[in-house]
């Protein structure tokens, strides 16, 4: 369904005359393609939603991480206009969790499974990381665990 939506929204930026929003989903479904065929499927089959929001989330990472490098590297043209890239990925994306019930949900997940050991860390992670999976923010859920055993 996302895959189709993206294909439709194409056409509306096409006719809007709005050339980032199409170069950023032209990006998308090319991503979809890479996809497809890096699991050996057909380039002309859809994506299942999860798949297409893994796909999206992925390039949303990418964004996010030459973002910053721009900003180490003093490129602010090139920081904005990774950030406009950035807003219309997201707004594919489910809207991430709050950084207080994330806590919340790795407290209980630590208290769950009896973890007070800091070399245990990895496992509270990939529990946590399963049960948050496009609802979270790896990075963060990352800080939140490191905390907990400070």
């Amino acid at each position: 369904m996302l895959h189709q939506n993206i294909k439709e929204e194409i056409k509306k930026a096409m006719k809007a005359k709005e050339q980032m929003r199409l170069d950023v989903l032209r990006g998308v479904l090319a991503a979809f393609t890479n996809e497809l065929v890096a699991k050996k499927r057909k380039p002309d089959e859809m994506l299942s939603d999860e798949d297409a929001l893994a796909v999206i989330s992925r390039l949303a990472k990418q964004r996010k991480d030459s973002i910053e490098q721009f900003k180490k590297g003093g490129r602010e043209d090139l920081v904005k206009e990774e950030e406009v890239q950035l807003k219309i990925l997201e707004a594919y994306l489910p809207e991430m969790m709050p950084r207080e019930e994330i806590e919340k949900i790795a407290k209980a997940k630590k208290e769950e499974l009896g973890i007070t050991d800091p070399a245990k860390k990895g496992m509270l992670m990939s529990a946590l990381m399963k049960e948050l999976k496009g609802k979270a923010d790896g990075a963060m859920v990352k800080e939140l665990v490191d905390n907990l055993f400070n």
